[in-house]
């Protein structure tokens, strides 16, 4: 049996989306969460690939950055479309989804400058989050509740892993308005091994 050892902050972020691939795909992986003391990081950061976490190993081999990560895993486990071009939106989709937490979360929440974070909370509330929100709920309500397809893939998952760390950096559940994203939402944490681990995933804020 293949081996996983998923290596990332104690924090849902980047990790989740692929924590919810391993989930689905019914595997069993080391879910090794490293905290945010900086002396830890120090220590490991000059060990992976490019100075970021997360990392997956498989078999023992090292593999680094999220949405590579996401792809393999989504090959491994059915999570793909049924032609090329089909992957190619799938795929688009994904960085488009890594792309709106990094505006929020990075760009926004974690801004440690009071009056620089306020301008952005403006951005962000105002423009940033209604765009990709109208867009993905739009893609979802044309895609028979999915974001492409009519069928589950990596994208659906990813998209809900990180629901919960917009929402605490929103200020709202970002699903609250857009009923095929909150349905979407509620069918995949309505998977039995996804379900199972979200229930006893510790309870972190992003």
């Amino acid at each position: 049996m293949t081996r996983y050892k998923l290596v990332y902050f104690n924090v849902m972020g980047l990790g989740e989306p692929i924590r919810f691939i391993l989930c689905y795909g019914g595997v069993p992986f080391e879910d090794v969460r490293v905290e945010r003391d900086i002396n830890e990081w120090l220590k490991i950061k000059p060990t992976t690939p490019f100075g970021q976490l997360p990392l997956l190993e498989i078999d023992g081999k090292v593999y680094a950055q999220t949405l590579p990560i996401c792809r393999y895993l989504a090959k491994q486990f059915n999570l793909l479309g049924k032609t090329d071009l089909d992957n190619l939106q799938i795929d688009a989709i994904a960085n488009a989804l890594h792309d709106f937490r990094k505006s929020v979360v990075s760009n926004y929440y974690r801004e440690q400058d009071p009056a620089l974070k306020a301008k952005k909370k403006v951005e962000v509330f105002e423009n940033t989050v209604p765009f990709y929100l109208n867009k993905l709920e739009e893609l979802t309500k044309n895609n028979g509740g999915y974001l492409h397809g009519g069928q589950l893939s990596y994208a659906d998952l990813f998209f809900v892993a990180i629901t919960d760390s917009l929402s605490t950096a929103y200020e709202a559940d970002i699903t609250k308005d857009k009923p095929h994203l909150k349905a979407l939402k509620e069918k995949v944490l309505a998977i039995p091994s996804i379900k199972a681990y979200v229930e006893k995933r510790p309870k972190l804020p992003f």
